[in-house]
């Protein structure tokens, strides 16, 4: 199969592995430990643990667009501050 129209790269490689390691991380936990572990945090509304690793990706996708566009290419800053965002959003929300 040909897949060299998608510009695959070792970056963008990893960011589909990291992606489906979380998801499987997600599906093992629920297994384990089943219902998701609701509770109203900070958003005022009930959040399970998807809806919390949901937050957590699209507001990672926020901040490294906001870094490259304000800072510049050197992402591994916004990866740092992407990890204790989902930290903070998995503790509060």
């Amino acid at each position: 199969m040909d897949l060299s129209w998608m510009g695959w790269t070792p970056f963008t490689a990893t960011f589909f592995v990291v992606i489906a390691s979380l998801i499987v991380s997600m599906l093992v936990w629920e297994k384990l430990v089943p219902g998701g572990a609701p509770r109203d945090g900070i958003l005022g509304f009930e959040t399970t643990r998807g809806d919390r690793l949901f937050v957590s990706l699209l507001g990672s996708a926020f901040i490294h667009i906001g870094w490259l566009f304000f800072i510049g290419d050197m992402l591994w800053w916004a990866l740092i501050l992407s990890f204790f965002y989902a930290l903070a959003v998995f503790r509060w929300v």
